[in-house]
């Protein structure tokens, strides 16, 4: 009987271990989660469209605001890209805030204007279509702008950039504030894409969700999806993708 009593108590511990592992194992896509890692580079979001990425060799932060607090943690960066002109991409008092005398600065020229000369002796410019190496990371930028009429004022075609990285064998899309243009519905070998869904600014879920299912990234992060009347419903974007694509891996990660 004490033997049968030690084996039920075995076999109820390993269920409860299991259990627990589960769980965690499950929340790693919740939105609840700030970092997501895997064998190449490790995703930090900071807020709205500001993040890090980090790799064993570099340090890259994607339109850095809200002052050297919001990377209060983080590792300096090797690397900035900036995508746009407005505040929410392009903050100079951040910029000036992190000291990047001598980290690269990558931006359209409609940004590397207004960038004083005094915040980096290293600002690369690049257009859309051009490309840059920094050092093991390979840079495309790619056109960002609307299509609606109506929002066509927001992000005309040619000023932003979106970004292609490609970080050791690993491709990693950058939207921008767009809409589901062509240059994003054509795009092929993707495994990271972090996508815009924000009116009016950008774009609906729903076409945020069929342009990805055309391009099928590996992985698709819902980011910079705060507009004038709040949240965008990411869980909704997530419906869309994985009812009809279940390749496609949504990450929900917390932006706000």
């Amino acid at each position: 009987m004490k033997l049968i009593k030690s084996a039920l108590l075995v076999v109820l511990i390993a269920s409860l271990f299991c259990c627990k592992n589960e769980k965690e194992h499950k929340d790693l896509t919740k939105a609840e989660d700030t970092t997501i890692i895997d064998e190449t580079v490790k995703v930090i979001p900071i807020k709205h469209g500001t993040l890090v990425l980090e790799t064993a060799n570099e340090v890259v932060y994607v339109d850095p605001t809200g002052g050297s607090e919001a990377f209060k943690g983080q590792k300096k960066p090797t690397l900035v890209l900036i995508t746009d002109i407005h505040g929410d991409h392009l903050n100079i008092k951040t910029l000036e805030a992190l000291n990047l005398s001598d980290v690269t600065i990558v931006a359209p020229k409609a940004v590397t204007d207004k960038i004083p000369s005094t915040v980096s002796s290293k600002i690369q410019t690049l257009n859309n279509g051009e490309n840059y190496n920094h050092n093991t990371i390979d840079i495309k930028a790619i056109p960002m702008y609307n299509l609606r009429e109506e929002a066509l004022k927001y992000h005309a075609k040619g000023r932003g950039n979106g970004y292609v990285l490609d970080i050791k064998g690993e491709n990693i899309y950058i939207s921008g504030d767009t809409e589901d243009i062509p240059e994003m519905r054509n795009l092929q070998n993707i495994d990271k894409a972090f996508i815009c869904m924000n009116l009016p600014y950008t774009m609906t879920v729903e076409s945020a969700a069929d342009a990805v299912l055309e391009f099928k990234p590996k992985v698709v992060y819902p980011y910079h999806y705060r507009g004038s009347d709040g949240m965008s419903d990411v869980d909704l974007f997530e419906k869309i993708v994985t009812e009809n694509n279940k390749a496609i891996e949504v990450m929900l990660l917390k932006w706000y």
